[in-house]
């Protein structure tokens, strides 16, 4: 019987790219437009961790605004994927190829998502044996479980043999639904939230990242 794959899948524009930072930033400057001041309390109570329409809808109605929930989360969805597809080839650090480099190293897969330009990171990462996967969640600041299933099954990983490398504490919930073991990587701007469930939590992907992942895998 073949021996199944273990891998890893990289959230990378919520765990290398601060992504939380850029979407925070774009939403906010899209909805000064529409009458709403946005600031870190509305974003956790209403934005966070919800599908865009929804969200946006629902602090529509928190701050008394009427507006088209539906156009502005189309404009913020394509706004911050923009925005991701120009920043992230340059937060490719040495740093990030040296956590990548040792999980291929012991033969684990490694699958880099973005909802940026997918052969651009490619590029920038420099590895073929790495997968670049573009992953178009709709989902504020993390994707939810159906995602981080299609993520595996595209890429031909289960989920109990894979760990999901995300950046907020609804990332890590999604990932244990899934089946999935689970790292957060925590910055400040998503400090509030809860990582628990996380087999591991860290602040940035280097080879002591890789080197708890191999463990999480019982990869030796």
């Amino acid at each position: 019987m073949a021996r199944l794959t273990k891998g890893v899948i990289v959230e990378f524009d919520f765990t290398v790219l601060d992504g939380a930072t850029i979407l925070f930033d774009t939403a906010k400057k899209l909805l000064k437009s529409c009458g709403v001041t946005l600031d870190a309390r509305l974003e956790a109570m209403h934005l966070a961790g919800g599908n865009y329409q929804g969200a946006i809808a629902e602090l529509f109605g928190r701050v008394g605004v009427s507006g088209d929930a539906a156009a502005l989360a189309r404009e913020l969805h394509a706004a911050f994927n923009s925005a991701v597809a120009e920043k992230a080839p340059a937060a490719v650090s040495a740093t990030f190829k040296n956590f990548v480099k040792a999980l291929l190293d012991k033969g684990v897969k490694v699958v880099v998502a973005t909802r940026g330009n997918a052969p651009a990171l490619a590029a920038a990462i420099g590895d073929a044996r790495v997968v670049c996967y573009a992953e178009p969640s709709g989902t504020y600041g993390s994707c939810k479980w159906d995602a981080w299933k299609r993520a595996c099954h595209t890429n031909g990983l289960h989920e109990m043999l894979t760990a999901a490398v995300t950046g907020s504490g609804f990332g890590v919930k999604a990932a244990l639904v899934a089946g999935m073991s689970a790292m957060g990587v925590v910055n400040d701007h998503v400090a509030w939230q809860d990582f628990g469930g996380a087999d591991e939590v860290v602040d940035t992907l280097d080879k002591k990242a890789a080197e708890a992942l191999l463990r999480m895998l019982k990869v030796s």
